[in-house]
C-alpha cells in the first residue's frame, strides 16, 4: 500500500473511532486514488458514510437514513450485511451538448443494512466515486409491511468542519422561499447559510472545492440544505401540501445524492459527474431535437414597449410576427419565440392561470399562416405553453396542444410556470383544488409528463420556472434547456437588478446542473428606467454565449437595437450552441471565469471571458487548441474606456494569429467580457 494510501486509512481511523463506528468500514476510492468513501455504522447501529480527500478527511461522518409515516425507521440498529464492489469505465455520446464525447469511469460501493436484531429492516447504499466528485443513493427493495411509503425525512448529511465554519466560503441562494430559485447569489461564510437550494459550492480552507446537488431526480421530491448545525446540513425534502414529503411503493430508488470535488474553481467546470449519474437516452433516435439560436418577441414586453395581453400595444400580432421571421431568416437564426400568441394572457394572468388556452390563438394572431410563413422562410415557431403554475388547468391540454404543434411544424417548446413557490395548483384525487411547491414529488412527475408527451410528437421542452436541473437531458434528450436561477429578464425590472458578479457566480453553481436558458445578447445596455440596465459591458454580453452554456441560445434584443450594433451583432450570429469540447480555462467564483468550447464538427474554438465590478487583466494560456493547427482568433474585447457605468460600449474589435503555444492576455474593464473565435487558418 501507498504512503498516501496508509494516510487515509490512519485518517479514517482516528475519524470513525471518534464517533464511535465499528471497527470494520466498507470503503471505495476514485479511480485516482484521491477521494475514499467510507461506509458504516455507529455503535447505535446507525448507518454513516465519511469522506477524505488527498489524504485529509474532508467531510466527517454524517448519518444516512430514511423515516417513514406508518412504518419504522431506517435510522438505527442496523449492521453491515454485504458489500461489494465493482469498477466501470466507458465512453459515452451525447446527441448534443457542451462536450460529445463523456468518459464514465467510476469505482462502485454497494452496502447492504439489515437490522441487527434478526430479520425485519433492509436497504442498500450505493456509492459511486469518480475523479471529479462522488455520489450515493438509497436503494429499498420490497420488504413486508413496506410495500407503500409515505417518507416523512430523509436523514442524509453532508458534514463539514464544524470548527471552520468561518473559513469556508459559501455561494448559494436561499431554498424554500417565494420566488423559487430566481434570488442573487450569496457569498457567505458557511455559518451563514440557513436552507439552500442546490448547487450550493463551498472553498475550504485549503482552496478545494465542493459542490452539493443531487442527480437523476425522478419520483422524488428535490430537497433543500438544512444547516441544523454548524457544519452539518441535512436534506430537507420539499413537501407535499399535506406535509409528506414523498409517497413511494417499493421497490425504489432515490435521486443521487452528489458532490462534485475540484482542487480549484476552474477545474470544477469541467465535471461531468451529474450526466453520469443518469441513466442513458430512452428515446430512441432524437436527430429531431435541434440545438441553434433563436430571436423572440419576448424583450419587448419586459422593458414595456409591447404586452402579453390583447390590446394596442400587444406584441404577438401576426404582423409582428412575421417582422421577426424576417430578420431571423435574414440573420441565419432557426427559431422564433412568440409569447402572449394564446388566449389566458388578459386581465392578471399571474392568478388566473384556469383561463389559459393553449390551442385557441388571439384573433389578432394568426397561428396557421404565422407558421406557413416561417417554414418559407427556413425558419421555425418557438412554441410557448406559459400555465402561471395551474397544472389541473395545462395537463389536460397537453396532447391537443402538442399535436397542434406538431401539424404546424413547432419543434422547440418554451414552457412557463410563473407561480409564488407552493402555489402550483392541481386538482386531487377528490376533485379539490390543492397548492403544491416547484420543487416537490408532484411537479418533479409533472415535467417528465410533459417530456413524455411532447416526445410523442418530436417536440423539446425548454422549462422556466422549473425543477432544478440534474442531468435528466441525458435520458430524456428532448429536455434542452431550462431556467432555474436569474436571467436576463431581472435587469429589466428586477430590484435589484442581477449585480455584475452574478454571471461570475452561475457557471460554478447553477451551471453544474446543467443548461440555462439565460437569454443574453442585450446590446441596448442605457437601462430602461432610472434604477435598471443591464450591469454589463458590451463584449461582456458577448461573452455569454460561450460561458453560459445552452444548446438553444436566444438573441434577447429588439432587432433594430442590433442594427445600431452590427459589428457586435456579427459575434451573436458565429457563435454555434452545440459543441464537441469545453474546457474551464481559468476562474474564481464571483470574480471571473474564462470558457473554451469547439464547435461541433468544426475546428474551430470559442472562448468567453468575464469579470464582476472589478476590472482586472487574465493570462490565458492557449494549451486547449490544436497543437497542429494555427487560427486567427477574432477578438471582441473591452475597449481602453471602457466601463459598464460610464462607457458600456467601448468595444475593440481585431484580429490576430495564434497557436497553441500562445498566450492570451486580456484586459477586462469593470463588469467587462471578452469573446473569441478561434477559426482555423
Amino acid at each position: 500500500m501507498s504512503r498516501v494510501g496508509l494516510r487515509v486509512r490512519a485518517s479514517f481511523a482516528v475519524l470513525l473511532a471518534s464517533v464511535g463506528v465499528a471497527v470494520q468500514a466498507a470503503e471505495v476510492r476514485s479511480p485516482d486514488g484521491q477521494t475514499v468513501v467510507t461506509v458504516d455504522v455507529d455503535k447505535n447501529g446507525a448507518p454513516r458514510y465519511a469522506v477524505a480527500h488527498n489524504g485529509k478527511v474532508v467531510m466527517p461522518a454524517g448519518f444516512l437514513g430514511l423515516r417513514f409515516q406508518s412504518q419504522p425507521a431506517f435510522d438505527d440498529g442496523f449492521r453491515v450485511a454485504g458489500t461489494s464492489t465493482s469498477v466501470h469505465d466507458e465512453t459515452w455520446e451525447q446527441p448534443w451538448g457542451e462536450r460529445r464525447f463523456v468518459r464514465d469511469h467510476h469505482r462502485e460501493l454497494l452496502v447492504n443494512f439489515e437490522s441487527a436484531a434478526g430479520a425485519g429492516r433492509k436497504f442498500i447504499v450505493r456509492v459511486r466515486v469518480f475523479d471529479d466528485g462522488f455520489g450515493f443513493r438509497y436503494e429499498v427493495p420490497q420488504q413486508p409491511g413496506y410495500d407503500a411509503v409515505n417518507i416523512t425525512d430523509e436523514l442524509t448529511e453532508f458534514r463539514l468542519d464544524p470548527e471552520a465554519t468561518q473559513e469556508i466560503t459559501a455561494w448559494w441562494i436561499p431554498g424554500r422561499r417565494w420566488n423559487r430559485y430566481e434570488y442573487p447569489y450569496h457569498t457567505t461564510p458557511l455559518d451563514a447559510v440557513h436552507m439552500a437550494h442546490t448547487p450550493m459550492t463551498v472553498r475550504l480552507p485549503g482552496g478545494l472545492h465542493l459542490s452539493f446537488h443531487e442527480a437523476a431526480l425522478v419520483d422524488y421530491a428535490a430537497y433543500v440544505l438544512d444547516h441544523r448545525r454548524p457544519g452539518i446540513f441535512r436534506t430537507s425534502l420539499t413537501p407535499w401540501s399535506d406535509g409528506i414529503r414523498v409517497k413511494i411503493r417499493t421497490p425504489f430508488t432515490t435521486p443521487w445524492r452528489t458532490v462534485q470535488i475540484a482542487p480549484n474553481a476552474a477545474q470544477l467546470l469541467d465535471s461531468s459527474l451529474i450526466l453520469n449519474l443518469n441513466e442513458p437516452n430512452v428515446l430512441g433516435d432524437v436527430s429531431w431535437v435541434e440545438p441553434g439560436k433563436y430571436v423572440g418577441i419576448w424583450w419587448a414586453m419586459h422593458i414595456g414597449q409591447a404586452t402579453w395581453e390583447s390590446g394596442p400595444k400587444h406584441g404577438a400580432t401576426t404582423a409582428e410576427t412575421r417582422r421577426y421571421i424576417d430578420f431571423a431568416a435574414a440573420n441565419g437564426f432557426k427559431g422564433v419565440l412568440v409569447e402572449g400568441w394564446n388566449v389566458g394572457w388578459d386581465g392578471d394572468w399571474f392568478y388566473n392561470g384556469k383561463l389559459f388556452k393553449f390551442t385557441q390563438a388571439h384573433p389578432d394572431f394568426d397561428l396557421q399562416a404565422v407558421t406557413d410563413y416561417a417554414r418559407s422562410k427556413g425558419v421555425r415557431l418557438v412554441g410557448h405553453h406559459e400555465t402561471s403554475g395551474d397544472v389541473g388547468n395545462y395537463e389536460p391540454q397537453m396532447p391537443a396542444a402538442f399535436a397542434l404543434y406538431e401539424s404546424l411544424g413547432v419543434r422547440q417548446v418554451k414552457t412557463g410556470y410563473v407561480a409564488d413557490a407552493g402555489d402550483v395548483r392541481r386538482i386531487n384525487g377528490d376533485g379539490v383544488e390543492v397548492h403544491e411547491w416547484h420543487d416537490g414529488q408532484f411537479q418533479v412527475g409533472h415535467h417528465l409528463r410533459v417530456l413524455r408527451e411532447a416526445a410523442k410528437h418530436r417536440i423539446s421542452i425548454n422549462a422556466h420556472e422549473p425543477v432544478k436541473d440534474t442531468g435528466l437531458r441525458r435520458t430524456y434528450p428532448n429536455w434542452i434547456s431550462r431556467e432555474g436561477a436569474r436571467g436576463q429578464e431581472y435587469n429589466a425590472w428586477g430590484n435589484p437588478v442581477n449585480p455584475p458578479e452574478h454571471v461570475a457566480i452561475l457557471p460554478f453553481t447553477r451551471m453544474l446542473a446543467g443548461p440555462m436558458d439565460y437569454t443574453p445578447g442585450i446590446v441596448d445596455l442605457d437601462g430602461f428606467s432610472p434604477k435598471h440596465r443591464v450591469s454589463h459591458t458590451l463584449a461582456k454580453e458577448l461573452s455569454l454565449y460561450v460561458v453560459l452554456y445552452s444548446p438553444v441560445q436566444m438573441a434577447a434584443d429588439l432587432p433594430e437595437n442590433y442594427a445600431q450594433q452590427p459589428a457586435a451583432f456579427q459575434f451573436i450570429k458565429d457563435v454555434p450552441t452545440d459543441w464537441d469540447e469545453s474546457v474551464g480555462v481559468a476562474g474564481e467564483i464571483g470574480d471571473y471565469v474564462a470558457i473554451a468550447r469547439r464547435q461541433r464538427g468544426s475546428p474551430d474554438w470559442f472562448l468567453g471571458a468575464l469579470t464582476d465590478e472589478n476590472a482586472r487583466s487574465l493570462r490565458l494560456p492557449l494549451d486547449f487548441l490544436d497543437p497542429k493547427t494555427r487560427y486567427v482568433a477574432e477578438i471582441y474585447r473591452d475597449g481602453p474606456q471602457a466601463d459598464w457605468k460610464t462607457r458600456p460600449y467601448d468595444l475593440v474589435i481585431e484580429k490576430r494569429k495564434v497557436t497553441a503555444a500562445d498566450t492570451l492576455d486580456l484586459a477586462l474593464a469593470s463588469s467587462g467580457g471578452a469573446a473569441i473565435r478561434f477559426k482555423q487558418e
